[in-house]
């Protein structure tokens, strides 16, 4: 019992030993990158002179937080998971879902439905109008870009990153069209859709023979020309200043938004006059095409089409092998995902009533694809739930005014949005290197459905 006893203390005593040595490190890396970011501020005064701000009592807020949460993770965190992770192989007996984990789908769904009406009662007509779009359409807008993006990136392994393009593409169709034919936004809806998977099918043509880092670097490069191509092509698109005065959705032409008009929203059903009913609106107009993206996601994965994706995703030359025409696989998955892209951008520009290119630049790919891969590639579940934490994490930096108190007053928290957002990457990729839902269950299967664990699974394909 005496040697047990001893051998537990060495190793705890080399665990903490282990865990000083990797925080005190930890603290001189954050040390290292923070110090021109957080200690030195760059300002410029009232003649224009470039003025160097120390704020060393910031920096050494974040080297603290960085070598203790390293020293934490390595002392506590790390053995507690894996006694955790070495007691579920032990006990590796299938048990019953929780009812909600069984429901989760139909309880988001439902919470959804009585979020804007929920909103109103809290903080009335006019101080729901900030919830509902911040936090309501803007999350639905990505959970929508990113479920799109999933059928190219998570069903048939194609890495996109120019799938702002179609984003821009749906969004200009959609505001061009109605300013130059007057067309209604339900007729450019699905319009906007089919000329963005027109312009997918015109990207897949090229990159048929491409993969990986190579077809990566082709449609970061079309997401490019298309910007450009806004930027330049002014007589049409009106060159950086961008389209204005884009007209608003009306609920089927039976009840419009604008003020002016006779059937307004509003007059019809004697409420007062509030630009909150046209977000609500927008909100579950944004919920149902988000709803349909994921309902023609699920169908077509149980399709042949759908298993032709998986199996390219897996293995090209296997699937190649197979039978399968690889051309038109990924083609369909091209345009089926611009398609839902394109389905956004006209919707995107119904909610701003202006675009312009600068909306549509690669860091909105970037955003898009980085709430797939830590959603979990070909989940739709954990890909809402990253949008929720990612879109709404830096939504919610906005209202956090307390901070000023603890970091001073010209302390602003959302410009620290991407410092924060890159962190989170990081700590999501650490913890969870096959995103929030590691496990999935396969289209096709014998006898019984069982979900696949992270760990028989591809690394990144979750």
């Amino acid at each position: 019992m005496s040697i047990t006893t001893n051998t537990n203390e060495s190793a705890g005593g080399n665990l903490t030993a282990r865990a000083l040595r990797e925080g005190i490190f930890a603290g001189i890396v954050a040390l290292g990158l923070f110090v021109l970011f957080v200690g030195l501020e760059t300002t410029q005064n009232i003649r224009n002179e470039l003025v160097l701000n120390q704020r060393w009592g910031l920096l050494a807020i974040f080297v603290i937080i960085a070598a203790v949460g390293r020293f934490l993770t390595v002392a506590y965190f790390q053995p507690s998971m894996a006694a955790r992770k070495a007691a579920a192989s032990k006990t590796a007996v299938d048990t019953e879902e929780s009812f909600f984990k069984r429901n989760f789908s139909k309880i988001a769904i439902a919470a959804l439905l009585i979020y804007p009406p929920l909103m109103v009662m809290l903080f009335g007509v006019q101080g729901s109008l900030k919830w509902v779009d911040n936090f309501g359409i803007q999350i639905l807008i990505y959970v929508m870009l990113a479920w799109g993006l999933n059928i190219v990136v998570g069903l048939a392994g194609l890495l996109d990153l120019g799938y702002v393009a179609f984003y821009a593409v749906g969004a200009y169709s959609y505001a061009l069209l109605s300013q130059q034919f007057g067309f209604s936004f339900w007729l450019l809806l699905p319009l906007a859709g089919i000329l963005a998977a027109f312009w997918g099918m015109i990207l897949g043509f090229p990159v048929l023979r491409l993969k990986g880092d190579y077809l990566a670097i082709v449609t970061l490069a079309f997401g490019e020309i298309i910007r450009l191509v806004l930027i330049n092509w002014t007589e049409v698109t009106r060159g950086t200043f961008g389209v204005s005065g884009i007209p608003k959705a009306s609920v089927f032409g039976i009840w419009s938004f604008d003020v002016s008009a006779p059937n307004n929203f509003a007059k019809a059903f004697g409420l007062p006059m509030s630009s909150a009913y046209y977000k609500i609106f927008l909100f579950y107009l944004i919920l149902a095409l988000a709803l349909l993206t994921a309902y023609v996601t699920i169908r077509l994965r149980r399709m042949p089409i759908g298993r032709a994706w998986e199996a390219l995703r897996e293995d090209e030359i296997a699937c190649r092998s197979l039978g399968i025409n690889t051309v038109t696989t990924k083609l369909t998955a091209f345009s089926i995902g611009a398609m839902f892209g394109g389905f956004a951008g006209s919707f995107f520009a119904v909610r701003q009533g202006f675009v312009s290119p600068e909306s549509f630049v690669f860091l909105e790919s970037a955003i898009i694809l980085a709430i797939v891969v830590l959603g979990g590639m070909g989940s739709l579940v954990g890909i809402a739930v990253a949008a929720v934490v990612m879109v709404g994490g830096t939504e919610l930096l906005r209202e956090m005014t307390f901070l000023k108190a603890v970091f001073g007053p010209d302390f602003t928290p959302e410009l620290y949005r991407m410092l924060i957002f890159g962190l989170a990457m990081v700590v999501v990729m650490v913890w969870k290197p096959r995103g929030f839902v590691g496990s999935r269950e396969p289209t096709a299967f014998l006898r019984e459905r069982k979900a696949v664990s992270g760990s028989f699974t591809k690394e990144g394909h979750g």
